[in-house]
């Protein structure tokens, strides 16, 4: 890991790059140093042990938490309150979050936390650095969270783990995770007054999955355009459909730039071939409108979500300047709820053009010479062989799954804990179903590039000239060189596993920069 390109959380604001690094291993914590920003935790930390000993009235400090608000907690009893918090709290269920998506939880909690309004002492940030730094990761249950009040559920196994109990992945094995902190020289803390509440009561969760989805999802849109300009090819389609005066005629940004993507990559500005087809159809034609709806999309939902990821966002704030305690609902985690339930929609639209592509190219109907279903094989063998038959139908399987998943998360509020949370944001749910609908897209994805092979490579048996830019010919000797020809029949899941993992390691740099 490069110490000198990692992001210092308390120095500047994190990008989303910044996460997704975090969460790769790919550079370390670190924890700001400058005595300012120490001298601003300490305030507010201080401010609160203050207001404490005067036996003021805090919001989760001295009563109980949501509608338990008018509970007044007895002065012996504050210290166990951050205790019993994240105990009631263990009740999550589901898959345990992976580590990629446990190391940007974390990384999202410590970005909130170093905004100085927490009220939150430099031990538990030194915490959360330490458990990054030696990848002792907490083992956080997916489900059961509303998205408001915060994360509270999921990020209560963050809380414990802190203080030394519940159980944590470390060395690549489930462990106590007492034991892992004594291995790698941790005490476990004991939370201050607020501490758990500050923790827990935030969008930590959400916004960490957030950040990965976005950056799984802007791959994924590139994917698309070089798979594009391949089945173009393959199609023996119309490469001007791409022309620059024309989508200068209706300029949205992200839209052209897949436009003009495609022109390089296809070389379009030759002279054109004689067209079998005036105008392709609408999934080749259209490809720069669909996928150009998630281009434009991105910049909005990265602001949305840096935003989020680069706020304090608990309840009560501490503002250490005026000395107040500020109560508000910044754990509300509506932008990422939006942001999530746009992206999925924008995605599984792309999955679902992908697979109308091949359908097209499959189906010696409209593929304009191909074989039937792709099928390399020739001679008497060819009545026995069937080429990418069951491909399609798996990717038509997976596009559906993918459309089914698009209902919106955040329209599904509900009232919980005695109606105090009666408007909740289901932001989590958003981002995990999101992350779903990436992932089976990268199915799409994965199918389509041994579509692609193979179309590219029965198309120049019949004598087509390669037009393909410099990039996507690259691409596509790689692909050959990685994914024999389906001549004779064969189980495809091993390489289609393969190839996810090609797409999640971004192994092709496709329009990169």
């Amino acid at each position: 890991m490069s110490e000198s390109a990692a992001p210092v959380f308390g120095d500047a604001p994190l990008r989303i790059e910044d996460v997704v690094a975090l969460s790769r291993r790919q550079v370390p914590a670190v924890l700001s140093r400058d005595p300012g920003f120490r001298a601003r935790i300490a305030r507010g930390a201080d401010f609160l042990s203050r207001l404490l000993e005067e036996e003021g009235v805090i919001y989760g400090v001295t009563t109980g938490y949501g509608d338990s608000c008018t509970v007044n907690i007895p002065p012996a009893l504050v210290a166990e309150l951050p205790h019993h918090l994240y105990t009631y709290h263990g009740c999550g269920l589901g898959r345990f979050l992976d580590e990629a998506e446990t190391r940007a939880v974390l990384a999202a909690r410590l970005a909130s936390l170093v905004r100085g309004m927490s009220g939150v002492s430099l031990p538990l940030l030194e915490g959360l650095e330490t458990l990054l730094r030696h990848d002792v990761l907490p083992l956080i249950p997916a489900e059961g969270s509303v998205g408001a009040s915060g994360d509270l559920t999921p990020l209560s196994y963050v809380a414990a783990v802190l203080c030394g109990e519940r159980d944590v992945m470390h060395g690549g094995r489930r462990r106590p995770a007492g034991e892992a902190l004594s291995e790698i020289g941790m005490t476990p803390l004991t939370l201050r007054p607020k501490e758990g509440l500050a923790i827990m009561n935030g969008t930590a969760v959400m916004t960490a999955l957030a950040c990965l989805a976005f950056h799984r999802a802007e791959y994924l849109s590139r994917l698309a355009t070089r798979l594009t300009a391949f089945n173009v090819l393959a199609s023996n389609g119309n490469a001007h459909h791409f022309d620059a005066v024309l989508f200068a005629a209706k300029p949205h940004p992200g839209q052209s730039r897949v436009a003009q993507r495609l022109r390089e990559d296809l070389h379009s500005d030759r002279p054109p071939r004689n067209e079998q087809r005036l105008q392709d159809r609408y999934s080749l034609r259209c490809a720069p409108h669909v996928i150009g709806v998630l281009e434009d999309a991105l910049p909005f939902l990265r602001q949305l979500i840096e935003t989020e990821l680069n706020s304090a966002n608990d309840n009560p704030l501490i503002d250490p300047e005026r000395e107040q305690i500020l109560h508000g609902g910044h754990f509300y985690g509506g932008h990422i709820a939006f942001a999530m339930d746009s992206l999925k929609n924008t995605v599984a639209n792309v999955a679902d053009l992908l697979d109308r592509q091949l359908a097209l190219i499959v189906d010696a109907r409209y593929n304009h010479g191909l074989p039937a279903n792709l099928s390399g094989a020739t001679g008497s063998r060819a009545a026995i062989n069937h080429g990418l038959k069951a491909l399609q139908i798996s990717v038509s399987a997976w596009t559906a799954e993918a459309l089914k998943l698009t209902m919106p998360a955040s329209v599904f509020s509900r009232s919980t804990e005695c109606h105090n949370q009666d408007k909740v944001s289901m932001g989590t749910i958003a981002a995990r179903d999101c992350l779903r609908v990436i992932e089976l897209t990268e199915q799409v994805v994965a199918g389509m590039l041994i579509a692609a092979r193979q179309a590219l490579a029965l198309r120049q048996r019949v004598g087509l000239p390669s037009t393909l830019g410099e990039g996507p010919a690259a691409m596509y000797a790689d692909l050959q060189a990685r994914i024999a020809l389906v001549e004779e029949d064969r189980a495809l899941d091993g390489e289609l596993r393969r190839l996810l993992a090609d797409i999640r390691d971004e192994r092709w740099a496709v329009y990169a920069g």
